[in-house]
C-alpha cells in the first residue's frame, strides 16, 4: 500500500512537472509569435506557428471548452416567408426595454459593450430592407443606435468605437475581460493613456478593442448604405482608419475583426488603402494560424480560436475580403482556399453531429450565401447549403416554441433571407 501511495505521488509530481514544462514552452512560443506579428515578420510568424503546432501535437485545434452538439429535430422546418414577415413584430418593445445606449450615459456604469447597439442596428437595417411587419419602427431604432455610437466615438476621441471603462458591473464575459484589462493597465500606471471620459480607447497591443470597433464600424457602413448620411460615413471611415494602425496580435480572431471592417470599408468607398491593409492583416494575422493538414484541418491551431464562434468570426472576415477581390487575383486564391477549408471543417460537423454554436455561424453562413450563393460548387463542396439549412431549421423550431433563438443581427438577417430568398 505504501509503495502504491509513493508511486502515485511520484506520478503526480512527474505529470505536474511535465505540464509546467509544456506551459512554459507554450508561453515562449506565444511570445515569439507575438513578437513576429508586431514586426510583421512573415518568416518569424510561420516559424512560431510551426513550433506551436508541434508542441500542441494532437491537441492542435482542440477547443478550450468542449464542443456540445445540439441535434436538429427531424420534424423542424425553416420559417416560411409569412412566418418570417411576422417574426420580428413581438420584439420591438423588447429592444426599447433593453436599450441602455442613451447619449450622456456614464460609460463606467454600463453592463454591456458597444457591439450590443451595433447588433441591434444591423438587425433593424435587415428588417427595413426586407419590409417585415412593423418595419416602420426599424429605421428610428437604427438611427438612435447610430447617434449613440457617434457620441461614444467622439467622447473617446481616438477614431475607434471604444469600450466602456466599467469594472465589475456585469457577468457578461466581455465586461469581465475588460475589467481584468483595466486592472492591469492601472497597475502599470497607464490608465490615463487608456481611458478618456469613461471610455477605453487604447488596448496597448492587446487587440481587444478591434472586436467592438469592427462590429460597430460594419454596422455604421451598413447604415450609411441605407441613409447616405455623410456623418455616418466619416465616422465609419475613422474607425477603419484606426483599424489600419492596429498592430497584429497573437489572437487571430481579433485581427480578423479589422479584416472584416477594412474589407467593408473598401467595398463602400473603393479606397485601395483599406483593401491593402485588409489583405496584409489576413495574410499575416489570420491565415497562418489555420491548420492545413490532419484530422482538424480548417480549424485554427490554438485552443481559444478553435472554438466554433471564433472560427466563424474569422471565416466571415475571409468571406467579405474574398468577395471584394478581383476573380483573377492571386491573393483571392489564397483567401478562398482558407475560407473553403474552414467552412468545410466546421460545416460538416454541423451537418453530421449537430449545432455547436448558433449566432456567429448564422451570421457567417448567411454572409457566404449572400456573397457566393451563385457558386453552386462552393456551396455544395463546403457543406454551406446543408449546414445553413440545419441551423435555420433548429432556430426556426426554437422560435416556434416562443424563444428568441439568436442575437439581433443574426435574427434580423435570418428573417431577411427567409423573406427575400437570396
Amino acid at each position: 500500500m505504501r509503495f502504491r501511495y509513493f508511486a502515485s505521488v511520484i506520478a503526480l509530481l512527474v505529470l505536474g512537472s511535465t505540464m509546467l514544462l509544456f506551459s512554459n514552452s507554450l508561453k515562449e512560443v506565444n511570445a515569439a509569435l507575438a513578437k513576429a506579428l508586431r514586426a510583421e515578420d512573415e518568416t518569424g510568424i510561420k516559424q512560431a506557428v510551426a513550433a506551436g503546432i508541434a508542441l500542441l501535437g494532437e491537441r492542435a485545434g482542440v477547443p478550450e471548452v468542449d464542443d456540445e452538439y445540439l441535434p436538429v429535430p427531424k420534424e423542424a422546418t425553416p420559417l416560411s416567408k409569412s412566418e418570417a414577415l411576422a417574426a420580428m413584430k413581438p420584439h420591438y418593445s423588447r429592444v426599447e426595454q433593453q436599450r441602455f445606449w442613451r447619449i450622456g450615459v456614464d460609460p463606467t456604469t454600463l453592463t454591456a459593450p458597444l457591439r450590443a447597439p451595433a447588433s441591434v442596428m444591423s438587425c433593424m437595417l435587415a428588417v427595413h430592407r426586407a419590409e417585415l411587419d412593423g418595419h416602420e419602427q426599424a429605421l428610428p431604432i437604427a438611427r438612435d443606435s447610430a447617434e449613440f455610437l457617434l457620441w461614444a466615438q467622439e467622447q473617446a476621441g481616438a477614431g475607434c468605437y471604444p469600450f466602456p471603462a466599467a469594472r465589475g458591473t456585469s457577468q457578461d464575459r466581455a465586461m469581465q475581460v475588460a475589467t481584468r484589462f483595466l486592472e492591469r493597465v492601472e497597475a502599470a500606471g497607464k490608465l490615463a493613456e487608456t481611458v478618456r471620459n469613461g471610455w477605453a480607447f487604447e488596448d496597448h497591443g492587446d487587440g481587444g478593442l478591434q472586436f467592438d470597433n469592427a462590429e460597430c464600424g460594419v454596422a455604421m457602413f451598413e447604415y450609411y448604405e441605407v441613409t447616405k448620411d455623410e456623418r455616418i460615413l466619416r465616422s465609419a471611415q475613422a474607425a477603419a482608419d484606426w483599424a489600419m494602425t492596429r498592430p497584429l496580435c497573437p489572437n487571430w480572431n481579433y485581427n480578423s475583426f479589422s479584416v472584416n471592417l477594412l474589407a467593408k470599408a473598401y467595398q463602400v468607398t473603393g479606397e485601395r488603402k483599406y483593401l491593402d491593409s485588409a489583405l496584409k492583416k489576413a495574410r499575416l494575422g489570420v491565415i497562418p494560424g489555420q491548420l492545413t493538414a490532419g484530422p482538424r484541418a480548417g480549424r485554427w491551431m490554438d485552443a481559444h480560436n478553435a472554438r466554433p464562434a471564433y472560427h466563424y468570426i474569422m471565416l466571415s472576415a475571409l468571406a467579405r475580403l474574398a468577395a471584394v477581390l478581383p476573380a483573377d487575383s492571386a491573393d483571392r486564391v489564397q483567401i478562398m482556399h482558407s475560407l473553403k477549408l474552414g467552412l468545410t471543417s466546421r460545416n460538416r460537423e454541423m451537418v453530421e453531429q449537430g449545432i455547436m454554436n448558433k449566432d456567429k455561424p448564422m451570421e457567417c453562413l448567411l454572409l457566404v450565401r449572400r456573397l457566393f450563393g451563385d457558386d453552386a460548387a462552393l456551396m455544395e463542396e463546403t457543406f454551406t447549403t446543408v449546414a445553413l439549412d440545419a441551423l435555420s431549421r433548429l432556430v426556426s423550431h426554437q422560435a416556434r416554441e416562443g424563444r428568441l433563438p439568436l442575437g439581433p443581427r443574426g435574427w434580423g438577417e435570418l428573417l431577411e433571407w427567409r423573406v427575400r430568398e437570396w
